[in-house]
């Protein structure tokens, strides 16, 4: 048997030697992906990530911000704060590094050495911006300047920038950028679904993000918002419904090309079409519904229906909204309002990422702190509602189901003027409107919400809530960070605060 297994270990020796040269000789033939991109195409990666940088959003903010809610903890969590179910805050610091923001640094490395690509370049910065700026409003610190430094820097434990910090990058970035669109130069052209390469566009978005973003200073440090909202008003920012940075989709086909927050309500909540058996227990919350029915707002008919006889119903009285309260399937669920599918959950409808009625209302208030005299608080906030009306249009495609009329919209403009009161009372009303107007837009409900306080909504103190019943100010940072990127994780929560509900973000004073 000794002698058997000397012969046999010998054999596999001499194979294995065998094995190393035949492998050593075509070592980099055999070992090179054939489909494998080594020169990657920036047209097609920015594509990818603009599809993922609109996709990667919070739905549970839906809940958060009082629009839905769910008669179960786990869909619940948004409008509940279960301490049970609060790491699933952490899903969108999860997606976006190794979505948008690596195919968006893939983007930047292509194009960098080339100054004919100058308008590509300034594309992907703007857009890199709008990336970054969704991530730290939920989360605060985040990594920022270390953050996709894996490819190019071997950098695989990046820092954890302060909020502070990011913030005066992405402002700089954004007049960067737009100052350097030339429309004499090439462009992403098709590639880019949100502009098809227009710069005039580009440079309106680039403005109008650093109006939002300026503005979200007011109470971290004013002199700074005031500098910055003045200069995004002096650039031009988006007033005008053709200039409404949007990205438009297909119905059918592969679901990446379908509108990612109807599909995903659509799947996880209103795909059996018939009001009863919704699978996770969603409605819309009676918060949102009470407030458009008392105020008579004719977008109600057009965001939200109930099932009647089996049919969708948009009849005004028969609106109803569901208490976030509830831990049980209350007897009248089927007969409580949801998503009109005609709109709400239309695959091929546009996702609005900055619109007109946004920049109107954000001039509003700049004109209420004296940072605009060009225009009265009451003309452009009329005009923000009046835009805010007209955009459902858009969003479904200029269909009857989201259009409303002429009178229909001027009936509500007239009796929704600016009063004339306070500072705080008028900006109550402004950003009670935003919150309406910006629906289903979350994630900038959630982030205007904490730094105006308005509107005024009373938080859930639901039974095993995580916050005492305090609305949440910031969303958890994912346990895997605490593993992988311990260092930096720590050096965040040591300079910020816990990382629970309740930490308040640099500019959420």
């Amino acid at each position: 048997m000794m002698k058997k297994s000397i012969y046999i270990n010998k054999f596999l020796a001499l194979f294995g030697l065998m094995a190393l040269v035949s492998c050593t000789k075509n070592f980099e033939t055999l070992n090179t992906n054939p489909n494998a991109v080594t020169n990657p195409s920036a047209e097609y990666v920015f594509t990818k990530s603009q599809y993922d940088g609109v996709a990667n959003m919070l739905n549970l903010l839906l809940g958060t911000m009082q629009y839905t809610t769910s008669f179960n903890d786990v869909a619940g969590f948004g409008s509940k704060y279960v301490a049970a179910q609060v790491n699933t805050s952490s899903s969108s610091f999860s997606s976006a590094y190794p979505g948008a923001l690596n195919e968006l640094a893939v983007v930047i490395n292509t194009v960098t050495p080339d100054p004919a690509k100058t308008n590509l370049l300034a594309a992907a910065r703007i857009w890199r911006v709008y990336c970054y700026s969704r991530l730290t409003d939920v989360y605060g610190d985040i990594p920022y300047s270390q953050a996709t430094g894996g490819y190019t820097a071997s950098v695989y434990s990046p820092m954890y920038d302060p909020q502070k910090d990011i913030y005066a990058n992405m402002l700089t970035e954004l007049d960067e950028a737009a100052a350097s669109l030339d429309a004499s130069k090439a462009t992403f052209g098709s590639a880019d679904l949100i502009y098809g390469g227009n710069t005039t566009q580009w440079k309106k978005f680039a403005y109008s993000l650093m109006l939002r973003l300026g503005m979200r200073l007011t109470k971290a440090d004013a002199a700074t918002a005031e500098t910055w909202v003045k200069k995004a008003i002096a650039g031009g920012v988006i007033t005008a419904d053709a200039d409404i940075a949007k990205i438009a989709y297909l119905a059918s086909g592969q679901d990446i090309n379908k509108n990612p927050l109807a599909l995903s309500l659509w799947n996880s909540d209103y795909i059996a079409q018939n009001g009863n058996t919704n699978q996770e227990g969603g409605k819309y919350q009676e918060v949102f519904i009470n407030y458009l029915k008392q105020t008579n707002d004719p977008r109600l008919g057009i965001i939200s229906i109930v099932y009647s006889g089996g049919s969708p119903d948009t009849a005004y009285a028969k609106q109803q909204g569901m208490p976030a309260t509830l831990g049980a399937k209350p007897a009248n669920f089927a007969s409580l309002s949801e998503p009109n599918p005609k709109t709400v959950l239309l695959f091929n409808s546009s996702r609005l990422i900055f619109t007109a009625s946004e920049s109107y209302f954000l001039l509003a208030e700049a004109a209420l702190r004296g940072w605009y005299t060009t225009e009265s608080a009451s003309s452009l906030y009329s005009n923000g509602v009046n835009a805010a009306l007209r955009q459902w249009s858009i969003i479904s495609l200029g269909s009857s189901n989201g259009t409303l009329s002429a009178a229909q919209i001027s009936t509500y403009v007239n009796n929704n003027q600016l009063v004339a009161g306070t500072f705080d009372q008028r900006m109550n009303q402004i950003y009670t409107q935003f919150w309406v107007s910006i629906f289903p837009d979350a994630q900038e409900a959630f982030a205007s919400y904490r730094r105006t306080g308005y509107p005024a909504l009373t938080p859930n103190n639901y039974t095993g809530n995580a916050t005492g019943g305090q609305f949440p100010r910031r969303f958890l940072y994912p346990v895997s960070e605490q593993n992988l990127n311990a260092a930096s994780y720590a050096a965040a929560v040591a300079r910020q605060g816990a990382d629970n509900l309740l930490t308040r973000v640099y500019w959420d004073k």
